[in-house]
Parts: structure tokens; sequence; C-alpha cells
């Protein structure tokens, strides 16, 4: 069943009363926290809020400090979520209604910017004996269809209400800021000229794209002369993407296909990933690195678009089951620059260029998520509860956050194969 009781200013709706307890068991109801942890997660959340600039209420009780707001209607299940699963308590929460902000974003970039602040060094070093460990081998063939199916399979519909025409679900790249003067589509496009331009993508190149998305990068390639292959795990994606390449008359220079990039066989001029490796998961990295290697025709060249983040962080979030590896990128891990290069130098991949730009993202994000957020009667329409509703604005506030901190970034790298003697042997390429 679908409830929606959408909230105003004026308007609060009691914690739980839309939350259809059979699709969001989680949401539904406060777990029971350890005996002992609601109280400590109370000492410890309130007293790291009033370090920081932020405007806090708890209940009836009076706010408190200047900033974007915090204010939580329920703290007796805010402080027990928290208790029991740390920061997916903290989202969940969200999801249930129990806490709002009147700027959700800036109240997170502000969290992010002393996430490490926010937890005292004793109970930092005792991490790994209270976060929740992530699931294993989430990144086999079956585990990514999975991943792939919770995510990107969703609904076109829903992704065309918040994505611009291009239908590009990744960092677009502004001309200058603000952004505002600059429509979406355009800054998508230059980004992924850009990432043509890295590869040498022209008249005669055969290129391969692992990760269609929706086609945007086929079709600008193949109008450039190239011929495409691009393989995607979404069967949404892929019957998208054929449409638009067979209504732009270039089925006869793009091939779409449903398959793994594991599975990618013969050798290529250039080779582009979008955004992919994020959703790979870290222990199958090796794999992902040695298949771009494996299709690389000698002198050819890959661009590769990746969020990144810290090393030591992303050592950490390894192993963490996160809030959005529950609900929104199951399997995914963040790279840091430095697990990108050793990946690919155990290959015989070098890097050549590398640009960050996560200034750029932020305003991605925060285009998508005003769409979003604008456009909340067309997803309802669409058959998704207030809980998704929320929890997606949570997801985009929370990475626009994570960008905007500086937490987060976003880059483009060229990567070529290294000098010859630097070469490991190279792998067999697979029999088709």
């Amino acid at each position: 069943m679908t409830l929606s009781l959408p909230r105003t200013a004026d308007t609060v709706i009691p914690p739980h009363a839309y939350v259809d307890a059979d699709v969001w068991p989680d949401v539904a109801r406060p777990p029971a926290a350890p005996f002992g942890h609601a109280a400590a997660a109370r000492r410890i959340v309130r007293g790291a809020l009033a370090r920081l600039p932020l405007r806090c209420r708890f209940a009836d009780g009076p706010a408190t400090g200047t900033g974007p707001s915090l204010t939580v209607h329920d703290p007796e299940a805010f402080f027990t979520r928290i208790g029991a699963h740390g920061l997916i308590g903290f989202g969940e929460s969200y999801m249930a209604g129990e806490w709002d902000s009147d700027d959700l974003t800036g109240l997170l970039t502000i969290l992010a910017a002393n996430v490490d602040e926010l937890v005292p060094a004793p109970l930092r070093r005792l991490r790994s004996s209270w976060v929740a460990r992530r699931p294993a081998q989430q990144g086999t063939r079956a585990g990514a269809r999975e991943n792939v199916q919770r995510h990107y399979d969703l609904s076109n519909e829903l992704f065309s209400l918040f994505l611009d025409d291009t239908m590009s679900y990744s960092a677009a790249l502004f001309a200058a800021f603000p952004a505002r003067q600059e429509s979406l589509r355009t800054a998508q496009e230059r980004k992924i000229d850009r990432l043509l331009d890295l590869a040498d993508v022209g008249e005669g190149t055969r290129l391969l794209e692992i990760g269609t998305g929706w086609g945007e990068l086929a079709l600008r390639a193949a109008r450039r002369g190239a011929q495409v292959t691009t393989v995607t795990l979404s069967a949404e994606q892929r019957d998208l993407a054929r449409r638009r390449v067979a209504e732009a008359g270039l089925s006869h220079r793009v091939d779409v296909d449903l398959r793994d990039y594991r599975d990618v066989y013969g050798r290529y001029d250039a080779v582009v990933s979008v955004e992919m490796i994020e959703a790979v998961g870290a222990e199958h990295w090796p794999v992902y690195f040695g298949a771009l290697r494996r299709a690389l025709l000698p002198g050819g060249r890959i661009a590769l678009q990746a969020i990144t983040m810290g090393h030591r962080q992303m050592l950490d979030t390894a192993a963490t089951h996160t809030w959005i590896s529950k609900y929104v990128f199951p399997g995914g891990l963040i790279p840091s620059r430095e697990a990108i290069e050793e990946n690919a130098a155990a290959v015989g991949l070098r890097v050549l260029s590398d640009h960050g730009y996560g200034d750029h993202y932020a305003q991605t994000l925060r285009l998508w998520r005003e769409r979003f957020t604008a456009r909340a009667g067309e997803v309802e329409r669409l058959g998704f509860d207030h809980t998704f509703r929320r929890m997606w604005e949570l997801y985009l506030a929370y990475s626009e956050a994570g960008f905007r901190s500086r937490y987060l970034d976003v880059r483009q790298l060229l990567l070529t194969e290294a000098d010859p003697e630097d070469w490991p042997e190279r792998e067999p390429e697979p029999r088709a």
C-alpha cells in the first residue's frame, strides 16, 4: 500500500504514519538498541551537535544554536536508531519522518565536514567493533545484476523526471559558476566530449563503453564516426539506449549489449567507463582493470570518470555497511586515487592525466535535487511512496554534501598501457 502524507510548514506528520511496514520494515519500527547504546548516542550526538554551527531542536524543547536546522520530532526513536545502527539509523530516522531540516544539504555538509570529530577518538579507534559489516561478495556476476536492478531498473520514467534530456547520470562539467547561467544539458555534453577527447575518439575509432547509462556517450561517439560497443547490466537502460540509437539513425554504428564487463571480448582503440568503478566492489577492482587492459589495442587509450574519496576514508568505508549501501547503491565502494593507480599499475596501466572537478558534481546534484523535489507529485504517480521520496531526497542531498564538503571528489583520468618492460604478463583473452 502507498500512503502519502506530505509535510508542509504548518503540519507535522506523526512519525511512521506513512511508512508501509511490508516495504520498509527497518524504517517502520525503531530497532531495539543494545542496553545503554541509546543513552550513549544521546550524550555523544547532542554534545557533537552543540559544537557545530547548527540550530537544533528536540521535540517541544527550545531551539539552540544558529545555522541550518535539525528538528527532531521523536528524540527517543532518533537516538535509539543511532545507538543501534549508527549512520544507517540516522538515515532510516529521516525516512521515517523522525527528523527534518530547513536546509537538508547545508546540515549534511556541516556534518560531512566534521565527520571525524563527531565521534570521540576512543570510539573511533574501536570502529570495527560497533559498525555494521558490509555484506560480502556483492560484486559477483549474480550480485552485480541484482544491484543494478535495485537502482538503475527502478524506472526510466523516474530518472527522466530529474535528469536532463541527455539522460546523463554522472557529473556534468560546467563552463563557469554559477551553474544557473548554463543548461545542465550543455554541461553534460561538455563532460562527455572531454572524455571522448581524452580517449581520442574520432572517425573510425573502435570504442568500447563499459556502463552504457542511457546511451548519450555512445550517441555522441557515433556522431564522431566511431564504431561503438557499449555494455550494461540494466535491461531498462539497454532498451531505452537502443531506442535512442535507432531514432538517431545510428544503429549501424552502435551495439548496445546486456553484458557483464567481465564477459566483454575483442580489442578496441579506446575504452571509456563513466562512474562505473564505484559499483564494482573493491574485491573486483583487479578484474575490472584487467578487463580494461585486455580490451585495449596497443597504443589505445582509456578515459575513466570516477568518484573518489580519501584513502583512509575508503579503507574505513570498505568494511562498513552504510545507509547508501543498504538503500541506494548496494555492493559499491568509492575508490581513492591511490586505489585506482595501484589497481591500474598491477595490470600494466598508467595514469597519464588526472583532472578533479568535485565542485561541478555538487552543482549537478543540486540541479537534480531541485528537479526531483519540484516533481514529487509525478514521482508519486509513478508509484513511489513517501518513504521512497524521502529516501531519494536524502540520497541526493547527502551526495551533494559530500562534494560540497570535499569529502568526495570526481575525476576524469586518462590511462594507457605502461612501458613494455613494466608490463605484467598479459592475461589470455577469454574465448567467446
